[in-house]
């Protein structure tokens, strides 16, 4: 079974740079380095499939998917990809384990996409120690922007901080006398969005923040805060969460009657299949989030040229996927990127040239992602993707609203 359409979408969107990098002689003496040869190229990936955050492993099984597309066609410069992806449960001494084997045993050329903060921090270190790429994590904390004390480490969503400041902004031009209350994760990621946010209320918007509570990833549910929270009186709440704790956090909201001017909640979780279904879509109206995707529930998308490859690819290599959630999405731009930066390494497969051209990243448009919103790099500016947009659930999908943000 074939479809035209996603392959006509991929080539357009590939060649120009496909001709770059030709260009730049990147097809010269062959090098490799562990984990690389003539016939293959080994890719690692770390995914919570079980464990409180296992919501997630959605996006491991649609990487292989893409991965099942690229080898289908071919390769990447004629070499097939073997994508290892292994469960750690979000648990970070598992990460650490997994890393080992991962680099050590396995021998792969890169880690690509491990997925959230906690665990890459626990392995940023040992990373960039055995100088093994660790390329386009799968979380948005500040700290994988730092190419000149970790320049084997990059991002590629927009970071949190610069996420929680968005917020922050938005509250302050509709809402200036609010009182504020916020549920956050006790880690790294929830830290970084929560000082994200403080920092763009200033002062005196700090002032209005009426109660602060956290849960930990352990915790098996997060009513008894939700509770907390609403005995505050606030009448804005900032939910700093995970998709299983997102999910329970807008239906206790719900079922304890908490009345909100304004939902804040954090685009991690903002999946209407893996987490607004499941709290309830009526529950769900009103929520505010940021985007930067396509997000595939949208109709705006219906005829879109993105939407449509998008679709037929999950048809034909993920037919068991769930078109409404939005992780998929996620999967597949960032496999894409990675994708172009395999294609532009060429025949020099060291981890120094694979680090160098995802250094060098130039793409005016990612297939599924926003208008507006490219992916670029440089050797000081580890962050891909810095714009974002605004966006409102109507009870059915994500509503887009006001100017893009970021640069």
């Amino acid at each position: 079974m074939t479809f035209p359409t996603w392959q006509a979408a991929t080539r357009f969107a590939l060649t120009g740079l496909a001709f770059a990098a030709l260009s730049s002689g990147a097809f010269a003496q062959k090098k490799y380095d562990t984990g690389a040869d003539d016939k293959e190229i080994k890719i690692g990936n770390i995914m919570p499939y079980s464990g409180p955050a296992s919501a997630y492993g959605v996006i491991g099984k649609a990487m292989q998917a893409y991965w099942d597309m690229v080898n289908a066609q071919g390769g990447v410069n004629g070499r097939k990809i073997k994508f290892i992806s292994v469960d750690d449960g979000y648990n970070p001494a598992k990460t650490v384990e997994q890393a080992r084997k991962l680099v050590e045993e396995e021998e792969v050329l890169l880690l690509f996409a491990p997925l959230g903060t906690p665990p890459n921090s626990a392995i940023h270190k040992y990373m960039n120690q055995k100088k093994v790429p660790q390329l386009f994590v799968a979380t948005g904390a500040t700290k994988w922007g730092d190419p000149k004390n970790f320049p084997w480490t990059m991002g590629w969503q927009p970071p949190y901080t610069g996420e929680g400041k968005i917020y922050a902004q938005h509250l302050l031009e509709t809402m200036p006398n609010a009182k504020i209350a916020i549920l956050f994760q006790n880690d790294d990621y929830g830290k970084d969005y929560l000082k994200g946010f403080e920092d763009g209320l200033g002062e005196k918007g700090r002032a209005q923040i009426v109660s602060k509570v956290s849960y930990e990833v352990t915790d098996p549910t997060v009513d008894s805060q939700l509770v907390t929270l609403k005995n505050s009186g606030a009448n804005v709440f900032f939910n700093i969460t995970t998709p299983k704790f997102a999910a329970q956090a807008i239906k206790k909201i719900a079922e304890i009657g908490w009345k909100l001017d304004a939902h804040y909640l954090n685009s991690v979780s903002a999946s209407v299949g893996s987490v607004l279904k499941p709290a309830g879509l009526e529950n769900s109206k009103g929520l505010i989030t940021t985007q930067y995707l396509k997000d595939p529930t949208d109709p705006a998308w219906v005829n879109d040229a993105d939407f449509k490859a998008w679709t037929a690819w999950m048809k034909q290599y993920y037919p068991g996927g769930d078109l409404s959630n939005a992780f998929n999405v996620t999967a597949y731009t960032h496999a894409f990127t990675m994708h172009q930066v395999l294609k532009q390494a060429g025949d020099d497969l060291t981890r120094a040239n694979v680090m160098k051209q995802a250094a060098s990243l130039s793409i005016p448009h990612v297939p599924m992602t926003l208008p507006g919103v490219e992916v670029k790099t440089s050797a000081d500016d580890f962050f891909p993707v810095e714009k974002e947009q605004l966006s409102k659930f109507d009870g059915t999908t994500w509503v887009r609203f006001g100017k893009i943000y970021g640069r």
